[in-house]
């Protein structure tokens, strides 16, 4: 067991002991089991503030100023979904139809919400973003990363990232998704509007940089300009790449010092070796490829090169509309060759490594009170029971906010 002393702004808030916890996934390799998920049976954790202070078998458990017994259900982080493009509007559902019949995915489709977003209203953008935040918070994430990208102006990219940062502290400036219709025949000139106007109106706004290192979208010497202009002006940069076949991305990722390059189905040993040493984490994203019917990242591989695996959902309109990091998940588990303990693991503290953040995907002192109610008796069941609802209740602080 283990716990820490308040800290000065905790010393008068109210303290919760959650007791009755068949399973606790902490996600803190020194506390349960010893393992990555640092799993402890019939545990309680005290919550107080924003924080969790003390973790442990119920029968220790410090008194506190009230107490919920949640029944036998596991308890798991809160989801860390790092990877989301939730600001946009209008739909693509005929393009989905359209690659379950069989056509083949490429990324010329942005465009079309590119046009969408671009007529719609500040409110209308807003209001849609906050619909998906909302359902991504029942279904138990809890820390989201938000891009822009689909605005593709001075304008529209800084009012993009304005909604986002209403939702979430995680905003990624991403002019660089796609280059727009009306600059399609000079590219090179939309690279410097990125770089230049584009990146100090959203720099404000953003605490990322990413750009699409795809073909059909940028390459390796594009991606570099507009990562290297957002790190002078203070961005940490991340990067699409490697989703569509081969490529330079995932080498220019690791060289940059990103904390993330995402999507990763196509990786060389090389590749491997860049990620393994430079630290870079590899987020998979199970729902595009459900999505696209594109073929599946290896997890087992990377998992075995020593590299560090994120699991997010690419919640966007056109290859990944979901939501649930659970499906997610299940998809790792089922089609990637991850355990279902892997799988949590990487939308938990995978997501938070992505994000260079310590204070989420754990249930450890000093983290985050941000924590998840499942309805079942092991976190197993998040990959055992695909597509049911197990999310009983979500915790932010010292008190449910779902269920």
């Amino acid at each position: 067991m283990t716990g820490m002393p308040p800290s000065p702004h905790l010393a008068h808030a109210p303290a919760v002991v959650v007791t009755g916890i068949g399973q606790l996934v902490t996600a803190d390799p020194l506390l349960g089991d010893l393992s990555p998920l640092g799993v402890v049976t019939g545990a309680a954790l005290v919550l107080q503030g924003e924080q969790v202070v003390w973790v442990g078998p119920a029968a220790a458990a410090p008194a506190a100023d009230a107490a919920v017994d949640v029944g036998g259900r596991a308890v798991v982080p809160g989801f860390v979904d790092s990877h989301a493009h939730l600001v946009f509007a209008g739909d693509r559902a005929d393009e989905f139809e359209a690659r379950m019949a069989g056509r083949r995915y490429a990324a010329g489709g942005i465009r079309r919400t590119v046009e969408a977003t671009r007529a719609a209203t500040d409110e209308q953008l807003a209001a849609r973003a906050a619909s998906l935040v909302g359902e991504m918070l029942r279904q138990g994430t809890t820390t989201i990363e938000i891009k822009s990208g689909y605005g593709l102006t001075v304008a529209d990219e800084a009012r993009s990232l304005a909604v986002a940062r209403t939702l979430t502290t995680e905003t990624t400036f991403l002019g660089a998704h796609v280059v727009p219709a009306e600059m399609a025949d000079d590219p090179a000139e939309y690279v410097r509007l990125v770089c230049g106007p584009m990146l100090e109106a959203c720099a404000p706004h953003a605490r990322w940089v990413d750009a699409f290192c795809e073909r059909g979208a940028f390459d390796a010497d594009q991606a570099r300009a507009v990562l290297t202009a957002g790190m002078a002006a203070g961005l940490q940069p991340r990067l699409h790449a490697n989703q569509l076949g081969p490529g330079p991305g995932v080498q220019l990722a690791c060289e940059l010092g990103a904390a993330a390059v995402d999507h990763c189905t196509y990786l060389s040993d090389a590749d491997l070796d860049a990620l393994a040493a430079a630290g870079t984490v590899a987020t998979l994203l199970p729902g595009v490829e459900f999505s696209t019917r594109s073929p599946w990242p290896d997890a087992r591989r990377l998992s075995a090169a020593g590299v560090t695996v994120a699991v997010a959902t690419d919640c966007n309109p056109g290859s990944s509309y979901t939501s649930s990091m659970p499906l997610c998940v299940a998809l790792a588990v089922r089609e990637m060759g991850m355990t279902a303990g892997e799988a949590l693991w990487s939308a938990t503290a995978g997501g938070a490594r992505a994000l260079r953040r310590d204070d989420v995907g754990r249930l450890s002192p000093g983290a985050r009170a941000d924590l998840v109610v499942l309805d079942a008796p092991t976190y197993v069941h998040l990959a055992y029971r695909p597509g049911v609802p197990l999310v009983h209740r979500v915790w932010q602080g010292a008190r449910p906010v779902t269920g």
